[in-house]
């Protein structure tokens, strides 16, 4: 029988408290605050970041965290670059756009190892779907314009001598919202995450044309391991909050770890009822479909950011590769720390 909500949170919250008592202390004293904006924080490419909230996981780190949720990772570090927020949960990829830009992010912990993207058309619009071809002068559903969706949508059209501007691209942000838009034929196509791809692959609505939720399809498909969720932060804000920092990395690595040690039908239970689309069963099963795209251990995988900047080079031809210092967009600094302190969850 699997256990409730609340006596799942009571005893994760009976375990930090016996064996991280010194931090659990010092966050009930004075508790280091910090803003994290992520978007769409229902998705299961972030399940690490609502993970650590509901578990208790910052505040035995003895930070005050803050959580401000937007349609789409691009409109979250909007956030970020305007100041409102301190530190995104976002793609990996954007440290590097940022670069080329002149603004200096790095990626501090790992959410995600694959990008966990389901590609998927319309069995409605596009019932006799055979090619790439097919989709010139569609409509595309992504999350937001900007977003790792978009980025893998041009990746995808590039591979196939297509270019963006061939198909019409829209946002559908990534929740209900983009179910409806599917299914009411606003797009043809959609590139979103789960549960959203799971609940339209379930019902017959989309037949998936690529799928980036494991790490062998990654691999396949781009060429080398791909970096997604992680949390990321301005260089300035790292080098003038240290503790913060590896406060966060701690939480993220406890609940990457946390995810992979425990059943999905568990995981349904600790998370806000809102996250399951009206469907408990659905969820727990697009979650088992993800966690080999999870993050065990928030660490980077050594040739990820090359395979980033390449799929950026794919998705914007004219992006500047050869001006980009990758050494400067992450670390695993504080996610090695982290595994240190918490071999396991």
């Amino acid at each position: 029988m699997s256990m409730h909500r609340r006596d799942l949170l009571k005893l994760a919250a009976a375990g930090s408290m016996l064996g991280l008592a010194p931090a659990f202390v010092r966050a009930q004293g004075s508790a280091r605050k910090v803003h994290i904006a992520v978007g769409g924080k229902a998705l299961i490419y972030y399940l690490p970041l609502s993970a650590a909230e509901q578990l208790g996981y910052f505040r035995d780190e003895g930070l005050d965290v803050t959580i401000s949720d937007f349609a789409g990772g691009s409109r979250a570090l909007q956030a970020v670059v305007g100041g409102s927020a301190d530190v995104v949960s976002g793609a990996f990829e954007h440290t590097i756009s940022l670069q080329s830009k002149g603004q200096f992010y790095r990626s501090l912990v790992m959410q995600g190892r694959a990008p966990m993207i389901g590609f998927g058309v319309s069995t409605k619009t596009l019932p006799d779907y055979k090619g790439a071809a097919d989709l010139k002068g569609k409509k595309i559903g992504v999350t937001a314009p900007g977003s790792s969706t978009n980025m893998l949508l041009s990746f995808f059209l590039a591979k196939h001598d297509m270019k963006i501007s061939d198909v019409a691209v829209i946002g559908v942000g990534a929740g209900a919202g983009a179910v409806a838009a599917l299914r009411s034929g606003q797009i043809d196509a959609i590139l979103n995450t789960d549960p959203v791809i799971s609940i339209l692959e379930q019902s017959g609505d989309i037949k998936i044309i690529v799928d980036t939720r494991t790490v062998r399809d990654t691999l396949e498909i781009f060429g080398g391991n791909m970096p997604s969720s992680c949390l990321y932060a301005p260089q300035k804000f790292i080098d003038g909050n240290a503790e913060i920092v590896q406060g966060l990395a701690n939480a993220i690595v406890r609940a990457d770890r946390w995810v992979h040690a425990t059943p999905p039908e568990q995981i349904v239970e600790a998370m806000p009822e809102s996250y399951r689309l009206g469907d408990p069963a659905l969820y727990a099963f697009a979650i088992g479909k993800n966690i080999d795209g999870l993050s065990p251990d928030g660490l980077v995988a050594q040739d990820g950011p090359e395979t980033a900047l390449k799929a950026l080079v794919a998705y914007n031809a004219g992006f500047p590769a050869d001006k980009i210092d990758l050494s400067k967009v992450w670390t695993n600094e504080y996610a090695q720390r982290a595994d240190e302190k918490y071999p396991h969850v």
